[in-house]
């Protein structure tokens, strides 16, 4: 196990909205928005009836992960190309923020937090940045259009190809799967602590339970999952899944986690308590389909999974196994986030 000095940086971005932010945002249905890496754009799907409402451009290039802040009024799209990660008004679909991240390159792994802020993780500097917003949502409406101010806080992992990140329940401590230096770290956000251990070749996705007590690493270069104690790191149990499990995800309920096994086509779908594998969903069954992030619904009754080969998204239905539709997103679809739908009151 390992323990680093960190280096603390602060900057402040700000970026002015336009004017349709001064507007009452319109009605919307219940979306998946999905980053298209291939083409630099989101899509917009409409879930009920399957279908792209809308395409935008984001800022910079190689969009990956997406996150949403709680009620769905923003999402958050990191940039894996540049250093920048654009924030768009979901309502209105487009972007009212770019946030550049200066010297941390590469954003990544994505978390929304319950503050309306992000965490991601940065592999160009070996880093996660906190975004924090000082504006205030709630100044919406006729008159003065508000002002989007964002915090960005830099802390160092010291490890090479930080890649994705979870937080605990409290949202105080954050962990990043570290690819190329094969560890996982813990990262204590009140005290900016940082302790790294050993977690297995190409170590590329990271879980925690629901209960805070364990994390979960996917371990790409060894088809395993490892489980760790939270708190000190330590190993508890390897559990061998299917071939090159590049994410995983809990279930919305805890008992649950679910690994997308790129090689192979399929989902291994691991029981918490017993951790044991219960069974494996074939998605598509090939490599070719290149398939990536995981996402539930909130209700935890469909899973849908990023085919980025084909630029589908499979909608599975997770108490069959089967898969219900495709849904079609741009170039090599990847991140993930559902937004729920928006009414307005009479």
């Amino acid at each position: 196990m390992w323990k680093f000095t960190l280096s603390l940086v602060t900057g402040l971005i700000i970026a002015t909205s336009s004017a349709l932010a001064c507007s009452p945002p319109p009605p919307h249905p219940e979306m998946l928005l999905v980053g298209n890496k291939g083409e630099n754009t989101v899509s917009f799907i409409e879930l009920d009836v399957g279908l792209e409402i809308d395409r935008q451009s984001v800022s910079a290039n190689a969009p990956h992960e997406i996150a949403v802040t709680p009620g769905g009024r923003f999402a958050a799209v990191v940039n894996y190309g540049d250093a920048v990660i654009d924030v768009f008004d979901v309502p209105f679909r487009y972007i009212t923020a770019t946030i550049d991240l200066g010297e941390n390159t590469r954003p990544h792994g994505l978390v929304a937090l319950s503050n309306g802020g992000f965490i991601a993780t940065t592999e160009g500097g070996k880093s996660i940045v906190i975004l924090s917003p000082n504006h205030d949502f709630s100044k919406f409406g006729p008159g003065t259009c508000p002002t989007y101010d964002w915090t960005v806080e830099s802390i160092s992992t010291g490890q090479d190809g930080t890649h994705m990140v979870a937080l605990n329940p409290d949202e105080d401590i954050a962990y990043t799967a570290n690819m190329q230096s094969a560890s996982i770290s813990r990262i204590d956000l009140k005290t900016k602590a940082v302790t790294s251990a050993p977690a297995g070749k190409e170590v590329e996705g990271v879980a925690v339970t629901r209960d805070g007590s364990e994390v979960w690493a996917s371990v790409r270069g060894e088809d395993k999952v490892i489980i760790f104690d939270a708190v000190t790191l330590e190993q508890l149990a390897e559990i061998p899944v299917g071939a090159f499990p590049l994410r995983i995800i809990a279930s919305p309920d805890g008992t649950k986690m679910v690994t997308s096994n790129l090689m192979d086509g399929t989902v291994s779908v691991i029981d918490v308590g017993s951790r044991k594998v219960e069974r494996t969903i074939k998605v598509s069954g090939t490599r070719e389909a290149a398939q990536v992030t995981l996402l539930f619904s909130d209700d935890g009754t469909r899973l849908y999974v990023a085919e980025t080969g084909t630029n589908k998204i499979a909608e599975i239905d997770f108490s069959t196994g089967r898969v219900i539709r495709r849904l079609q997103s741009g170039k090599q679809g990847d991140g993930l986030a559902i937004v729920p739908a928006l009414s307005i009151n009479p």
